[in-house]
């Protein structure tokens, strides 16, 4: 029976309803699913990419913003129990990458555990500090974002896109700055962090600082650029994430 190409929740770009392990893609603050277009292209045909659509931007603008990450994690959780037959990795990149450990958390509780737990752009979850970046002014949020070199600057040129992400952008950060780690067991499955070295958000040791978040395989990936440096590296960031679930395909 062939599985519908996309839901509420989830985008498939590529549906490929035979692979034998499905990716799970989370985006960061402000981000949509199309964030994960080009992925599929880039990865084995044996995988399949499921890119998340959080509530409040492009098709879904109509909804309210998420309020916290715990919601956030309910709603992906139960979307995701259903596509659990099969092995299910996580991939999620800055608010994402926070995201991706909540879910897989919420799995591995219920005896749903993750393949393989993949994240970037994000210090370790027991390694907080203060952000108070929702609070700014637009203006102020606008310098910060600029930053973090993550947005087209053509979007600073456009008043009505300024008007529809930003709003995204505040809730999201919003989220990330009220988030309080909860200490508890280590996952068990393989993690592998992506961290680029002049990420303002985050440090060498904020990176290392994972480690201690699993009690499988761990992998530290340190790439140059900045906070979205995975944009100027999509084809070595899919051939780790290739690597990790080698394993999963092999058991076909």
């Amino acid at each position: 029976m062939t599985e519908p190409q996309s839901t509420l929740w989830i985008r498939r770009f590529q549906p490929r309803p035979t692979a034998p392990v499905r990716l799970v893609c989370l985006p960061h603050a402000g981000g949509s699913a199309t964030f994960f277009a080009g992925l599929p292209a880039m990865l084995s045909p044996e995988v399949e990419v499921l890119a998340v659509q959080y509530p409040g931007r492009q098709d879904r603008r109509g909804e309210p913003f998420v309020e916290s990450l715990d919601q956030l994690t309910r709603g992906v959780v139960d979307e995701l129990l259903p596509l659990t037959d099969r092995p299910l990795a996580l991939f999620g990149h800055s608010l994402g990458a926070m995201l991706a450990f909540e879910v897989a958390r919420s799995l591995t509780a219920v005896g749903r555990a993750p393949a393989a737990l993949f994240v970037s752009g994000r210090r370790a979850p027991s390694r907080q500090r203060p952000e108070y970046d929702h609070a700014l002014d637009d203006d102020g949020l606008l310098r910060e974002i600029r930053t973090l070199s993550g947005t087209d600057n053509r979007v600073f040129a456009d008043e009505e896109i300024l008007r529809m992400v930003l709003p995204a952008i505040r809730a999201d950060f919003r989220i990330v700055e009220n988030y309080r780690y909860a200490p508890g067991p280590p996952l068990d499955c393989p993690l592998t962090v992506f961290t680029g070295v002049d990420d303002p958000k985050v440090s060498a040791d904020e990176a290392e600082a994972w480690r201690g978040h699993t009690t499988d395989s761990f992998d530290l990936v340190t790439l140059s650029g900045g906070h979205f440096f995975l944009t100027a590296h999509q084809e070595r960031l899919a051939e780790v994430i290739t690597k990790g679930l080698t394993p999963f395909l092999a058991r076909r």
